[in-house]
């Protein structure tokens, strides 16, 4: 079986996944529905998970806003880290030019 690349993960759209739950939840068995739609065990899971508990499949619907914040505050940690390294590089440049 051939794994997906991590670097270059599949993307599937949400009526696919939906159809895959749906096969799934008829009946039909994990192991044909991964050998016939390419896709991994835990990803099947997951996708039957998210739809069960929140109608959905992508995982930002299923978190409660409690774990969302701290979530929000990463990203935003991260973005400001990104602009300082941008700084801190561009400011001898800058300085450079200004002489």
């Amino acid at each position: 079986m051939v794994m997906a690349d991590p670097r270059h993960p599949r993307h599937y759209d949400e009526t696919f996944k939906r159809q895959i739950v749906q096969l799934y939840e008829n009946g039909k068995p994990p192991v044909e529905i991964k050998t016939e739609c390419d896709i991994c065990h835990s990803t099947l899971h997951r996708w039957v998970r998210g739809i069960r508990n929140s109608g959905s499949t992508r995982a930002a619907d299923d978190r409660t806003p409690g774990q969302s914040e701290p979530l929000a505050l990463r990203k935003r940690n991260r973005q400001s880290e990104m602009e300082v390294d941008v700084s801190e590089q561009a400011a001898p440049v800058s300085a450079r030019k200004q002489a």
